[in-house]
């Protein structure tokens, strides 16, 4: 119990035979349910969980076993829908490959359990050693992703979008329909997504950057990223539609469709002129050009009047 909540914690596991242990012996005691998720792990990960279940965490832990590989984000929908069946308050996720410290989870559940937010995530960038501590790469990749899941979400306040160490509430649990969440990596970004349509409240905590403590990371930025900006785009159009035409109406629907039509427009007639005057075909004049200037510069000054509405309208789901 945390503050009189029920507490529980899902570990998504795949081949990590050799840091899960430590992660379950390193659990704080008061989280009251351990749910592992192996995703059909292809070492001993699920022998090793077994032997903590039936030893020192028995009647704490319980392990979930998925016969086929379904994704990180399936194995943490799996414990979600465990936890929301149990009943238990709140419902933490720590990976497998202890990159998440456990003396941050008091930290990333606190905000829960006072009512602050139904939902938070803890956030590696707040520390100014995360540029030295996180590879660079992966650091400048989530920077990348975390400004892309702002707009997409509607979460401006929220960074760090690729971190799985998070905490939710049970109602939110209740009302969200899981079957519906992204089932693989970029998950979090999607749920986000999913959370502000249902307009909950998302807060980050700051918890410390966990690296080179053996675990492998099978993440390839140049593939993730892409497919992320594109799972993005799809949640951005669905959250316009479900927020700001079916639950309300609001306006910045048409600044964002005439910001992304006059952006497209003049970026078209710009390089159609640029091709005409290189290959001489005819002359034709300044007058396209500067037209095309001027419908750019409208597109981004519509697009980021959509933004500061979609800030003003989304600024009490801030935990």
């Amino acid at each position: 119990m945390f503050k009189d909540k029920s507490i529980a914690v899902v570990v998504p596991a795949y081949n990590e035979e050799g840091l899960i242990g430590k992660v379950l012996e390193t659990m704080p005691g008061f989280v009251d349910r351990i749910i592992v998720v192996d995703d059909a792990s292809q070492d001993q990960t699920a022998a090793v969980v077994t032997r903590y279940e039936q030893g020192l965490l028995n009647g704490r832990l319980s392990l979930v076993r998925h016969h086929k590989n379904q994704g990180v984000g399936a194995a943490i929908v799996t414990g979600y829908k465990r936890v929301r069946d149990e009943g238990l308050d709140i419902c933490g996720v720590m990976a497998g490959d202890f990159q998440m410290a456990p003396d941050d989870l008091s930290a990333v559940i606190e905000p829960v359990a006072q009512g602050e937010a139904d939902y938070v995530k803890g956030n590696r960038l707040f520390s100014g050693q995360s540029w030295n501590l996180i590879p660079h790469y992966r650091y400048l990749g989530n920077s990348v992703l975390s400004l892309l899941t702002k707009i997409a979400s509607g979460y401006w306040h929220i960074a760090d979008s690729q971190s799985g160490y998070t905490a939710i509430s049970l109602r939110a649990l209740q009302e969200l329909d899981l079957e519906r969440v992204f089932p693989r990596y970029g998950m979090p970004n999607d749920l986000l997504i999913w959370l502000n349509i249902h307009n909950f409240k998302v807060k980050d905590v700051q918890i410390k950057p966990v690296y080179n403590i053996g675990e492998r990371s099978g993440i390839r930025l140049r593939k993730v990223i892409p497919r992320i900006s594109w799972l993005l785009l799809k949640g951005f159009i669905r959250r316009l539609f479900h927020k700001y035409i079916i639950q309300d109406f609001h306006p910045l629907v048409f600044f964002y469709l005439f910001g992304l039509v006059f952006l497209l427009g003049g970026a078209a007639l710009g390089l159609f002129t640029l091709l005409i005057d290189q290959l001489e075909l005819f002359d034709i004049g300044y007058g396209w050009m500067i037209l095309g200037a001027m419908l750019v510069m409208s597109g981004i000054q519509l697009t980021l009047f959509a933004m500061w509405f979609d800030m003003d309208y989304n600024k009490d789901l801030k935990g």
